[in-house]
């Protein structure tokens, strides 16, 4: 293909109408769910890691955390839990994305009539697999563990949706780190750094009001602690409005900052 063409098709995403984006995005989501679907070896660590945070957390600590009432704890974490896995999980997009950037994928689509944005957005919509595998595994070992929706299927769908919207807003972070950083081990090592904080000081394993006040003062407005306060209301029953209000805020908060964020950091890296 000559220099030209090549330029020609460079110049075409600036004129690609949103509709177009859309498709694009959704035809390289499609690519991304095929590689999943062909290589289900992918998926294990989105199975093994809630498996092993809700036993561990339940049996192991619930005991000591609980009082003895394993059955409450397992209603109190279970939610938490929810959380704490998918926020792990949209770990493994920057990660991936960062070890495509030395395959050099990203110059053959920007050689491509297509939008500039769609093989990010479309790698993040594939990564909805992952999510929908992580919080199904963690739906039947609650279940067979004793955990029961006192919600009805409307408010327990809104919870999974929830979650599935806070993994996705979350995720352009790490796709942002992908693109800057080109080692995905370090995109990785990152990105536990950031949630390990957010997740241990929150509300997921213990109460709010058994914490220190500056703890607590963290803690009331940490996006792990609101998200878990709200998929606690839509699946245990419970005030819903602040907490969703809050999750809400936070994850059109990271879109706006890490979307375009991981859009110009995608552009130089393609350049």
């Amino acid at each position: 293909m000559s220099s030209q063409t090549l330029s020609a098709h460079a110049e075409l995403p600036s004129r690609i109408s949103l509709a177009q984006t859309a498709r694009h995005s959704l035809a390289l989501a499609g690519r991304g769910v095929t590689k999943f679907m062909k290589s289900p070896i992918q998926l294990v660590d989105v199975i093994l890691t809630p498996i092993i945070s809700l036993l561990m957390f339940a049996y192991l600590f619930g005991d000591a955390m609980s009082g003895g009432d394993i059955d409450g704890y397992l209603q109190l974490i279970t939610p938490g839990v929810m959380v704490m896995a998918v926020f792990q999980a949209s770990v493994g997009i920057g990660a991936s994305l960062s070890a495509d950037a030395s395959t050099g994928i990203f110059d053959r689509f920007r050689s491509m009539p297509i939008a500039r944005s769609s093989p990010l957005i479309g790698a993040v919509l594939a990564d909805i697999v992952r999510y929908v595998v992580c919080l199904g595994t963690l739906v039947v070992l609650a279940l067979v563990m004793g955990y029961r929706f006192e919600a009805g299927p409307v408010a327990s769908l809104a919870a999974l949706a929830l979650l599935i919207g806070f993994a996705l807003s979350f995720s352009w972070l790490s796709v942002f780190l992908g693109m800057l950083i080109k080692n995905p081990a370090s995109v990785q090592g990152l990105m536990t750094i950031l949630i390990l904080p957010l997740t241990f000081a929150s509300n997921v394993f213990i109460p709010t009001d058994s914490m220190a006040g500056w703890l607590q003062a963290w803690s009331d407005v940490n996006p792990v602690s609101l998200v878990s306060d709200a998929v606690r209301g839509l699946l245990n029953g419970g005030e819903v409005a602040s907490s969703l209000a809050g999750s809400l805020a936070w994850m059109a908060g990271v879109i706006a900052v890490f979307f375009p964020l991981a859009l110009r950091a995608y552009r130089k890296n393609a350049g």
